[in-house]
């Protein structure tokens, strides 16, 4: 019997940002970088579906401690429309379940639907997800060929901007909520103007805090295999992913309170989330202010050996 090689496993901490390549599903991407990292623990926030590509952040180590709270990051995509078809996935990787003819868009026809797909919307996922229903994904009843009544999901679309119109489609980007399914999107686009129509590429460009700028591709990771410096090198820092968020120095006393579960402040912050820093800038906590700006720790950021007394 075959041995699976088992590699050693290190303390790996921050954060990389991969070009997911297509093909690949997200979980798939996110164990061939940990294994590349021989990290012990690594996380993502966000799957992209195997057709898609573009920027995955993989957390390492500490930074796990973020992947729940970056799930409600915005996020932008660029994507690519088929019209005239319509496949039982939403995308080229699916079957064709319905036609209609494609004649000659214009870019005005595309345009003037755009107000009616801004702001908060409802979709109804696509039978191919990944969202449970009684135990199973929607896609384990799809492939049995089971259609599940879905409730409508209300979204927010922030951004919608028409790129390039086709003879038989168009591409666009978008800056979209959490939740929001591209494929759907563009489905429902398509049918503002009277044509069905199926995704045939995706692509991630912003999650959050990050983009596409500092993007490394698995090609560029497997090059440095060898070179564990070299891959470290690559990693942000997991304050990388709180630049956005409003952020607050504590003193060193006020920081062991926190530490030890305790309210303090009150402190010049507006309520809601925020990141606690100490007085080096190092970031201590997720915490969350109240109105009064008396400000609640809810997640531990800082070093395991942080002295609490």
């Amino acid at each position: 019997m075959k041995t699976q090689h088992r590699y050693k496993r290190r303390s790996v901490d921050g954060i990389l940002l991969l070009d997911k390549p297509t093909g690949l599903t997200s979980n798939a991407a996110l164990q061939k970088a940990k294994y590349l990292y021989r990290a012990e623990k690594a996380g993502h926030t966000g799957s992209l579906d195997p057709l898609a590509t573009g920027l995955l952040p993989i957390f390492f180590g500490q930074a796990t401690k973020l992947c729940a709270h970056l799930l409600e990051a915005d996020k932008r995509y660029c994507a690519r429309v088929r019209l005239g078809q319509k496949t039982n996935t939403g995308d080229a990787d699916g079957e064709v379940i319905a036609h209609s003819p494609v004649e000659s868009m214009s870019h005005t026809q595309l345009a003037a639907a755009i107000p009616g797909l801004l702001g908060e919307i409802e979709q109804i996922p696509p039978m191919y997800s990944a969202i449970k229903r009684a135990g199973q994904h929607l896609y384990e009843y799809a492939r049995q060929g089971i259609e599940v009544e879905r409730e409508p999901r209300r979204v927010t679309i922030r951004e919608l901007r028409l790129i390039e119109v086709f003879d038989d489609g168009f591409a666009f980007e978008v800056l979209c909520s959490k939740g929001t399914y591209v494929r759907t999107l563009a489905e429902d686009w398509a049918a503002a103007i009277g044509q069905h129509a199926h995704l045939t590429q995706l692509r991630r460009l912003e999650t959050g805090a990050f983009n596409a700028q500092h993007m490394v591709t698995s090609a560029q990771l497997e090059a440095l295999a060898n070179e564990p410096a070299a891959l470290e090198a690559l990693l942000l820092p997991l304050t990388a992913a709180l630049t956005t968020w409003p952020q607050y120095t504590v003193n060193a006393t006020d920081a062991v309170r926190l530490r030890s579960g305790l309210i303090c402040g009150p402190y010049d912050v507006n309520p809601g989330p925020l990141v606690i820093l100490d007085v080096s800038g190092m970031a201590l906590f997720i915490a969350e202010a109240d109105r009064a700006g008396r400000v609640s720790p809810k997640r531990w950021l800082g070093p395991e050996n942080f002295a609490t007394s």
